[in-house]
């Protein structure tokens, strides 16, 4: 079931511009398909320099996978974590923002729990693989109230 950016942005703690996904097109038990076009945007937050590096695209990977996390957990807010490790990255760009057509953010849970996940990402364009890696996320510990 496609979300639209409103829907999705509830979904993580990024907010305004650092949003930078617009879409998610599928998602099921395993994987989450997005698109992003901000990464046209001179205005992203994330360029330096006017440019917008390729690594760039592993934030694009880490909102996706939070969206996925939310959306099977059937959360209305987000859980707290941090990206702890990325592995095996590659990319065949050295800059997305010369990127013309929207970029495609796929990502695949391969293992997880309450306390951490790891996914394989792939961000592309025009089926050309920009950008692909494995990325671990580790959750902060719930915060259990006192009475």
């Amino acid at each position: 079931m496609p979300l639209s950016k409103s829907e999705l942005a509830v979904l993580i703690p990024h907010a305004g511009a650092m949003c930078l996904l617009d879409s998610v097109q599928s998602w099921d038990d395993t994987r989450i398909a997005c698109t992003a076009v901000s990464h046209r945007d001179p205005a992203n937050p994330l360029r330096s320099r006017e440019r917008l590096h390729a690594l760039c695209g592993v934030e694009y990977a880490a909102q996706a996978m939070a969206v996925h996390g939310a959306l099977l957990k059937g959360e209305q807010e987000p859980t707290p974590g941090f990206l702890a490790a990325v592995r095996d990255l590659s990319w065949s760009v050295e800059r997305l923002d010369q990127v013309e057509s929207p970029l495609r953010v796929e990502a695949e849970r391969l293992i997880g729990d309450d306390r951490s996940v790891l996914y394989a990402f792939t961000v592309s364009a025009d089926q050309q693989t920009l950008l692909a890696g494995r990325a671990s996320i580790f959750f902060l510990p719930q915060q259990d109230s006192l009475s």
